[in-house]
């Protein structure tokens, strides 16, 4: 007779691993700009202490508490706090709500969730139990989807969780912390225009008028007397801010002051659109500045999310999702897909800008992804790694995380190891015009039109496909160069 199965003992603090740099969490919020050495930080289930380590190194008031490796430190209250990698390897379900309940109670700005999500198989050495698994070393694992993490959170804490990255999700107290993070996300850079012609006057007031200039540039509009603190010094010099931009805009030109108010208006209407997925805040809960944002660009709040909400429909219609692709400006276009370098995405129409933060308001940021792939026909958004982007003049694709936002599939793929790896070409076309190695990469895709080396290939091509196009018209690579093999 069969003796019952025993509990297994689970090891909780052997979950707990030595790090050289940031944890993913931490790497976040540096990314995001929620660290700050003005705000104090809380690491809920520290660990060995590696980040609050590093954090102190970098000027970070911090502290952290671990049940193992900190047990005498008491939780405090502090602007930033991470619960990192805790939830999921806590086994009691109750134990493990109360845990994430406690870490947001100690929250006064943003709260840092990261656990672990499923995007791939399973080692195969694991053990279920409860509702989740034993690893091989005797700790606990409950692994979660992406969606089903963001709706755990909100269900424990009542609040809204916004994804930073697979697996790591912010949940805000402060307002303005929140629309900051939400607007950083698809407000694009922008150079101020240079100056076209000498403007004696301008020059004799350029320490006021410069800074306005910038004011502007960020704005995308005049900004208001209490939005701009050399205020009293304009009016001085030349009666109101109109009249000083009305100088600015002869000296530089009018026309890239209009394209630059246009690029503001483009980021609002993409800001709004995406909002509707976190339950778009009244006017009055917006801040200050993108009230005025709203007035000036749209006139009123409705009709900002009339255009926005226009835009956002149209992204679940295949047809206008391929047009707006055949349509790109920027983009590498295939028979299935736009191809774009992640620096360029802030170039691409408002569609397809919404189209990619739909998948984005899903999985976050991927840092380690440098390639988006939007989908034309099957709504779906891969984020590509392509480590030798800028060094090779054909480089191979290494790793994909697909999104799937019809079922909020989240598929992950490694060909790191793959013998005939697809490879990108017209690497011109996937990257913004500012883009430090374009004109290189330009010079390649005109040498390889020019002798049909890319001639009857609409697709990309994989390492073997293109040894043997180059083998076959007596070309090789040097560098990003087109050279004739010698017989």
């Amino acid at each position: 007779m069969r003796s019952p199965p025993t509990t297994p003992r689970i090891k909780r603090h052997k979950a707990a691993i030595k790090r050289s740099d940031y944890s993913r969490p931490l790497k976040c919020l540096w990314r995001d700009r929620m660290i700050t050495p003005e705000r104090s930080f809380f690491d809920y289930g520290c660990g060995h202490g590696d980040d609050l380590a590093a954090l102190r190194e970098d000027g970070v008031a911090c502290d952290g508490f671990d049940p193992k490796f900190r047990p005498n430190v008491d939780p405090q209250p502090s602007d930033i706090v991470n619960i990192g990698y805790v939830i999921n390897v806590i086994e009691d379900v109750e134990e493990r709500r109360l845990t994430l309940q406690k870490a947001w109670a100690i929250a006064d700005r943003v709260l840092c969730v990261a656990a672990r999500v499923v995007m791939g198989e399973s080692s195969g050495r694991e053990v279920e139990f409860g509702d989740g698994l034993v690893t091989s070393i005797g700790t606990f694992q409950k692994y979660f989807t992406q969606a089903e993490l963001r709706e755990y959170i909100e269900e424990s804490l009542g609040s809204e969780a916004y994804p930073a990255a697979p697996g790591v999700f912010y949940v805000f107290r402060d307002e303005e912390l929140k629309t900051q993070f939400l607007s950083d996300r698809v407000r694009r850079s922008i150079t101020a225009p240079r100056k076209r012609i000498a403007e004696v006057r301008f020059e004799e007031h350029k320490a006021i008028l410069e800074p306005l200039v910038e004011c502007v540039l960020s704005l995308g509009r005049l900004p208001a007397e209490d939005e701009f603190e050399l205020t009293s010094e304009i009016v001085d010099a030349f009666g109101s801010l109109k009249r000083a931009f009305a100088l600015i805009k002869k000296v530089t030109g009018e026309e890239d002051w209009e394209s630059i108010h246009v690029a503001r208006v483009e980021d609002l209407t993409v800001y709004i659109a995406l909002a509707k997925f976190a339950n778009r805040p009244p006017f009055s809960r917006l801040p200050k500045r993108t009230q005025r944002d709203i007035k000036a660009f749209f006139g009123s709040y409705k009709n900002a999310c009339d255009s926005a909400d226009a835009i956002l429909f149209e992204t679940g219609d295949a047809t206008a999702i391929d047009a707006a692709c055949v349509n790109s400006a920027v983009g590498r276009l295939t028979s299935n897909a736009l191809w774009v370098h992640r620096n360029a995405v802030p170039s691409l129409s408002p569609i397809l800008r919404i189209y990619e933060g739909c998948a984005r308001a899903y999985v976050g940021s991927l840092d380690d992804m440098n390639i988006v792939k939007l989908h034309r026909f099957s709504g779906k958004i891969s984020y590509l790694s392509c480590g030798s982007f800028d060094y090779e003049a054909h480089p191979p694709l290494t790793a994909t995380v697909k999104v799937a936002l019809r079922t909020l599939r989240l598929d992950y793929f490694e060909y790191a190891a793959a013998k005939d790896p697809l490879l990108l070409d017209l690497k011109d076309c996937m990257v913004p015009a500012d883009y430090p190695f374009r004109a290189k990469f330009e010079r390649l895709s005109k040498q390889e039109l020019k002798h049909g080396v890319l001639e009857g290939h609409n697709d990309l091509q994989s390492r073997l496909q293109w040894q043997s196009t180059l083998s076959f018209l007596g070309f090789t690579h040097r560098g990003h160069r087109l050279i004739r093999k010698r017989s």
